[in-house]
């Protein structure tokens, strides 16, 4: 990095600034972002949890717990102790600018619908989102792969690609470990 303008003579000539933190679009940033992130949740008292580094939690003393999610910038809170909750989104809101969306709606492809009975986890969006990508949204069911004398036509150009296959192989393959 170069000096900033007006201090130029007294770096010197050949002289550059090391700079102590990240900017933004640099292949470090997110991860000097995650670690500013993981210090100061922390420093609440959460435990980053061994199996998967993105998730932590807070056990209380009553039982109760607080379980927080990242994702890229997008973070989840969940649990059963709501006066936590509510304390962290504001401990959240001091440190980092943070806007909350309400209940869970939508998240990695998967939709969240609450009742009386309970929480239940779909994938319909995520389907129908590949299924119109792929031109294939009003497609007809079949008995077989391919139908018997019939010619594969595509409704418009956008849907050709060298790359179409194997990414709609690829994103096919997505939503089956996660069926609810």
């Amino acid at each position: 990095m170069s000096p900033p303008p007006g201090f130029e003579e007294s770096f010197g000539v050949g002289k550059v600034c090391k700079l102590k933190k990240s900017l933004y679009g640099l292949k470090q940033s997110p991860r000097a972002w995650f670690e500013h992130f993981g210090k100061v949740i922390k420093h609440y008292g959460y435990t980053q949890s061994q199996a998967d580094h993105m998730m932590f939690c807070k056990h209380s003393n009553e039982g109760k717990v607080a379980i927080l999610i990242v994702y890229v910038d997008d973070i989840v809170l969940t649990g059963d102790d709501c006066n936590e909750l509510e304390k962290l989104k504001g401990k959240l809101a001091e440190e980092f600018e943070i806007k909350d969306l309400g209940a869970l709606k939508y998240f990695l492809g998967m939709e969240f619908a609450r009742s009386k009975e309970g929480i239940f986890v779909n994938q319909r969006k995520y389907v129908l989102d590949l299924l119109d990508e792929t031109c294939m949204l009003g497609c007809k069911l079949a008995e077989t792969p391919i139908a018997e004398c019939k010619t594969a036509t595509y409704k418009s150009q956008e849907c050709e690609g060298p790359g179409l296959l194997s990414k709609t192989c690829w994103e096919i393959d997505l939503p089956i470990p996660y069926t609810p």
